[in-house]
């Protein structure tokens, strides 16, 4: 720790005096003064669990917040317990369905099982059945990882389209939510952040697999995701640095080999076969291709990047033989079902294709 808090302050402090970066406007979603329309979705959770409802005909015109995930990513997390936690205050007042979008509808159900479980969503959770574009009335922005769209009377009130959502975004996002449901008094973010942490305890964190926090491989962390005016905003960027610098810690020792491992590192049973990948190029399409994330798409662009990158040269085919045996080697521990097929397919072939040691 004592080389770690040195550079959180540090970081904090860069962070705080960066000059902030001029957004483009981004649209994503009805906006306000259209109508929503009907739409299915296949509940998660609550009493209808299993079953398919139709959010915008059930509600009736009710004040609603539609939470859209279109990626789902720890950065997302802090900004969903807010709008959760603030939709269950208000019940009486506001409906809050919280949208997953998904491709492969059997993936994002599993996924969505282990986030809503994970997180302790209070709030409607339901996985789109139009898949990874959503609703095809409503027309959703992909590019956003979260759109929310606020109605009443089925009529868009507000409409906040997130790129890349943070605890920044809260204070306008819970604004437009105290208008539609006529809360005069609505709370702060640091208030919800503490009944949410009363809640559950604050000890749970949203990961790979929907149980375990995990650093977002080969994205740096964004600063301008939290609010660094702010007491909790501050309190927030500190935990999720810490969280990052242990998950680096993770990651690290489970790529090394046993010889490689610090002195005080627990030791393992068993090495694991084959290696990570020294060129840097590889070693950086091999961390993205093994994203819980990625959609079909995302894995066959990034497979042709793969090959064009590796076009036959022995050394980097050799790397990319090792890479893919450790990564396959801990099933579905890394990656979707999809990009553990294509992997695997990609690893026999360069097998069959490598010469025969002499």
């Amino acid at each position: 720790m004592k080389y770690i808090l040195p550079f959180l302050c540090v970081a904090l402090q860069v962070s705080m005096h960066s000059p902030a970066r001029a957004a483009d406007a981004v649209f994503s979603g009805p906006q306000a003064g259209e109508k929503t329309t009907p739409f299915k979705v296949l509940a998660m959770n609550g009493v209808n669990a299993g079953q398919e409802r139709d959010p915008v005909t059930e509600n009736a015109g009710a004040p609603t917040a539609f939470v859209f995930i279109h990626a789902v990513e720890r950065s997302l997390v802090p900004l969903l317990r807010v709008v959760d936690e603030y939709g269950a205050g208000h019940q009486d007042t506001l409906k809050t369905e919280v949208v997953f979008l998904f491709g492969d509808r059997v993936a994002g159900e599993a996924r969505i099982k282990a986030v809503t479980s994970s997180l302790k969503l209070q709030s409607r959770v339901g996985l789109s059945l139009d898949g990874a574009e959503g609703p095809g009335n409503f027309g959703l922005n992909k590019e956003c990882m979260m759109s929310i769209v606020i109605a009443k009377d089925n009529v868009v009130t507000a409409n906040v389209a997130l790129v890349q959502p943070g605890i920044a975004d809260a204070p306008k996002v819970i604004d437009a939510l105290a208008k539609v449901c006529g809360d005069s008094a609505p709370p702060t973010v640091a208030q919800l952040n503490e009944r949410q942490t009363a809640r559950t305890g604050g000890g749970e964190r949203m990961g790979r697999d929907g149980a375990r926090p995990e650093r977002e491989r080969g994205v740096a962390m964004d600063f301008s995701k939290f609010d660094l005016n702010s007491e909790a905003g501050l309190r927030d960027a500190v935990r999720a640095l810490v969280s990052e610098v242990k998950s680096l810690r993770t990651e690290v020792a489970a790529l090394r080999s046993p010889t490689e491992r610090a002195p005080d590192a627990p030791k393992r049973k068993e090495s694991f076969p084959g290696a990570v990948p020294d060129d840097a190029t590889l070693n950086t399409l091999l961390r993205q291709f093994i994203r819980p994330t990625n959609d079909d798409a995302a894995v066959d662009k990034l497979m042709t990047e793969i090959d064009a990158h590796i076009q036959g040269n022995p050394e980097l085919t050799r790397q990319a033989i090792d890479g893919w045996t450790r990564v396959l080697h801990f099933g579905d521990r890394y990656g979707t079902p999809y990009s553990r097929k294509v992997g695997q397919a990609f690893l026999d072939r360069l097998k069959s294709a490598a010469p025969s040691p002499k």
